[in-house]
């Protein structure tokens, strides 16, 4: 079904709002061929053929509403996501950190993987001073933000962890393997602290000199869009960075806000001429 059969399906039009304001998942700040694409995954899975019945299902079994909570706000996410950013990022850590305290926001950070990266990257560069370093890690999941602050794997997710983890020097020192598990040490998550955040909806937590969010933009439409690259924009310090997915684009309207730094690589810097914090 195409984006405009959905939009005029008024089964699917009455579920979204059901999604919205009974589970309070923003489904008008996502595209709808990427909600119908996990909604029919869970109405497969329930065996239902329609949306109606799936609304049905939905209003009366809170454990079918949170198994679709969770397909609808999966991130891809791995250690070091696609490493060539990581060469430049790590530069730009450096940058930061010569200067003094860096204030780092990992936005819809997932399940933590990126900001330990980060953190990781503080360690394992000679130029850097981790103790100048801050990481804050957002999620709008208080599920996946739990697993994040706890910092342990399951091989599955981490298959390739020796290819994941290859920017790093000696990536055995942040690790602590315990059968099929793998763990962040202890000096890899003091440098980062985890808390719930709404991009689309509210003000950020602070101000920040390096912020990433990437791979998020693939999934919502283009009024959320802009209104997060708003966020992040008012969230960056005067000159400070932003990286977004390598797939991904800056909306027309927020270009002249950010003037790249590694185009190809989607590393940005804040061009504004005054504060704002």
């Amino acid at each position: 079904m195409g984006h405009s059969e959905l939009s005029s399906n008024e089964g699917f039009t009455d579920l979204l709002e059901l999604i919205e304001e009974s589970l309070s998942f923003a489904t008008s700040s996502y595209n709808n061929a990427y909600l119908d694409r996990r909604i029919s995954a869970r109405m497969r899975r329930c065996r239902i053929d329609d949306y109606e019945s799936y609304e049905a299902l939905l209003r009366d079994d809170t454990d079918e509403q949170n198994a679709l909570l969770d397909s609808l706000s999966v991130n891809v996410t791995s250690f070091f996501r696609n490493p060539k950013v990581w060469e430049s990022l790590r530069d730009v850590l450096a940058e930061l950190t010569a200067s003094g305290h860096t204030r780092v926001w990992s936005a819809a950070c997932s399940d933590g993987r990126e900001a330990y990266s980060l953190a990781m990257l503080a360690h394992d560069d000679d130029r850097i001073d981790p103790a100048n370093v801050e990481i804050l890690g957002t999620d709008i999941k208080p599920k996946i933000l739990r697993a994040a602050r706890h910092g342990e794997y399951r091989s599955s997710e981490t298959n390739d962890l020796t290819e994941q983890l290859s920017p790093l020097d000696d990536y055995e020192r942040y690790i602590e393997r315990d059968g099929k598990k793998v763990q962040v040490t202890d000096e890899v998550r003091e440098l980062v602290s985890f808390r719930n955040h709404d991009l689309v909806q509210e003000t950020p937590p602070q101000t920040f000199d390096l912020v990433l969010c990437r791979n998020l933009f693939i999934y919502i439409n283009s009024d959320a869009k802009r209104a997060i690259f708003e966020t992040l924009g008012s969230a960056l310090v005067p000159d400070g960075f932003l990286t977004i997915g390598m797939t991904e684009t800056i909306p027309p309207s927020c270009r002249e806000r950010f003037e790249p730094v590694e185009k190809r690589l989607r590393i940005y810097r804040n061009d504004v001429g005054e504060s704002n914090s």
